[in-house]
């Protein structure tokens, strides 16, 4: 009998093992490639397409993120401005309350912290690309900063926002810094819990608190950011203290949320931002895009008329347009007034950028410091009055720079609520307060050494930015009042909680010269200073933190209408 070997069955059985294997293998491919199409190609495939290239077009704002309570109407939110300029005319002041230690609080409620976004540097092939339309820019826009000659005196204390540190901070000043504050004021009883999910109140009062001192550092750097103007750029020009950036804001009864970019590019999906004004318009659109840029690298496509920068992903332009006094103004004769004397059309908005308003879906407004510098003022077609010029002492002036700022006020804000075809969101920014103490801009008035926010103690009152403030909040009422379009307009009044940050302006470190002087010299002088642009990155900052918050309690709002 013929015996088989065990080894040699295997060898018959083999192939055909093998054969189905490649078989199923070949089956189970041809099925997944048709799967995939399919879902592709279907109505989920937006999903599909999310979930592997982390991108879905398909998301519209409405679920950018969801509404805690619906925004207030704008006669509901303009009455804390008539309620500031009320107190303001009567000599009140801010109607602010002191506890045992010395701090202020208005209202109450907790707020918490959020988490800091990642940094992403520059494109460097992008920042040399921007380069020389920004030096361009800086050419044709550099102006020198503009302050009234209003000495500031100090006159005690000031019912406002006092800085607090939060506890724990392992980069807080130094012991001596911390033991004057805690000296002077007492620990907020509405400590950040930073445990608690960031939660907004959208209808709480976003301009009354205090300044807390926050270790997690800026939304960027001086480092990671390519189109800081120079004399803003303290960290670059030698400013050796950095405590500065790490204040943050602290409304009274909420939390102002952390500048999130990615989540403020999604929420002006297909929308244009404009900021209209003066240098330190340009100071806070710098600082939009330098938080922006963190998250993307914008596409470059202004002109020497107007700065626009792209940002593709969310197909958001943020604008920039250059308008001094926001009104009017010619260099041509104009009764005794001669060429070369800027003439200013106080009842007439500039027509430079009104011309652009209905390509806006949000315009950020700056304007006042320029009404210091030299022009003549010309209401109904007649000469009322000038600033730094007056050549006929025997004609009495109608109206100064201060009445003046508060007629353009009207001017532009009426222009804007009155435009039948205007539908967009317009946030008038109020006075941003320089800090020349001991003397103006050019009488020796300085911020050198301030390193923290000022103590209500060390509070140097600024009787011009309170006029100019009261002129600006009694002209935008009063405009407000004339709205006949679907506009909305919102007053971002900052004024007195930015009284406190003397510490955030650029003062001698305007450049990087390693010779320039940082010190007062032996007669007490003080150096050539700026205290009227802010530091980058720095308190400025918050202007947009600001901004993002009114944007996104607006937009909401109308989604709930909506609805």
């Amino acid at each position: 009998m013929a015996s088989v070997s065990v080894k040699e069955q295997p060898r018959t059985a083999y192939p055909k093992t093998l054969s189905s294997i490649v078989a199923s293998v070949g089956g189970l491919a041809l099925f997944l490639i048709l799967a995939s199409t399919i879902l592709v190609s279907q109505p989920i495939g937006s999903t599909v397409r999310g979930y592997f290239y982390g991108v879905d077009h398909s998301r519209e704002i409405d679920s950018i993120s969801t509404l805690n309570e619906s925004v207030s109407t704008v006669s509901t939110l303009n009455e804390p401005v008539s309620t500031v300029s009320t107190l303001k005319e009567s000599g009140s002041g801010f109607n602010s309350q002191h506890d045992d230690g010395g701090s202020i609080t208005i209202g109450g409620g907790d707020g918490q912290e959020t988490v800091v976004d990642k940094k992403q540097t520059p494109d460097s092939q992008v920042k040399n690309e921007l380069s020389s339309s920004k030096q361009e820019e800086i050419k044709n826009l550099k102006d020198e900063s503009p302050h009234s000659n209003i000495s500031q005196q100090e006159t005690g204390n000031k019912s406002s926002a006092l800085p607090e540190f939060t506890e724990g901070d392992e980069n807080a000043p130094s012991n001596n810094t911390q033991t004057e504050l805690k000296d002077a004021v007492a620990s907020s009883p509405t400590a950040t819990d930073r445990s608690q999910p960031d939660v907004v109140d959208s209808g709480c009062d976003l301009y009354h608190g205090k300044w807390i001192y926050e270790s997690t550092g800026p939304l960027y750097s001086n480092n990671s950011c390519p189109i800081i103007t120079q004399m803003q750029n303290c960290q670059g020009n030698g400013r050796p203290d950095k405590d500065y950036e790490n204040w943050r804001w602290k409304p009274s009864q909420c939390d102002l949320p952390r500048f999130e970019a990615k989540k403020f590019l999604e929420l002006m999906r297909g929308k244009t931002l404009a900021f209209i004004g003066d240098s330190v318009a340009r100071n806070q659109m710098e600082s939009m895009l330098c938080i922006l840029w963190q998250a993307e690298v914008p596409k470059n496509r202004g002109n020497r008329r107007m700065q626009r920068y792209y940002f593709r992903s969310t197909s958001t332009m943020i604008v920039r347009i250059w308008s001094s006094w926001l009104v009017h103004q010619t260099s041509e004769p104009f009764d005794f007034a001669p060429a070369g004397v800027v003439k200013l059309h106080l009842d007439a908005p500039d027509e430079v950028f009104m011309k652009y308003i209905m390509d806006f879906d949000v315009i950020v407004l700056s304007s006042g410091h320029w009404f210091a510098k030299q022009s003549v003022y010309i209401l109904n077609n007649e000469i009322v009055g000038g600033q730094l010029w007056w050549p006929d002492k025997s004609r009495q002036k109608k109206i100064d720079n201060i009445e003046a700022f508060g007629i353009s006020v009207e001017t532009i804000v009426t222009a804007l609520v009155t435009h039948r075809n205007y539908t967009g969101l317009t946030i008038v920014r109020s006075f941003s307060p320089d800090h020349y103490e001991g003397g103006a801009w050019n009488t020796g008035g300085s911020c050198t050494g301030k390193v923290r926010p000022a103590l209500d103690s060390e509070l140097v009152e600024n009787g011009f930015t309170n006029i100019m403030h009261k002129k600006q909040v009694s002209g935008f009422n009063r405009a407000v009042k004339k709205k006949t379009n679907k506009s909305k307009m919102k007053l971002m009044d900052i004024t007195e909680s930015f009284s406190y940050r003397h510490d955030g302006h650029p003062g001698p470190y305007r450049s990087p010269d390693p010779n320039k002087i940082t010190k007062r010299g032996p007669d007490g002088r003080p150096p050539p200073q700026d205290c009227l642009h802010w530091c980058m990155p720095g308190p400025v900052d918050t202007w947009n933190e600001l901004v993002c918050e009114v944007i996104r309690r607006e937009f909401e709002d109308r989604q709930n209408i909506a609805s």
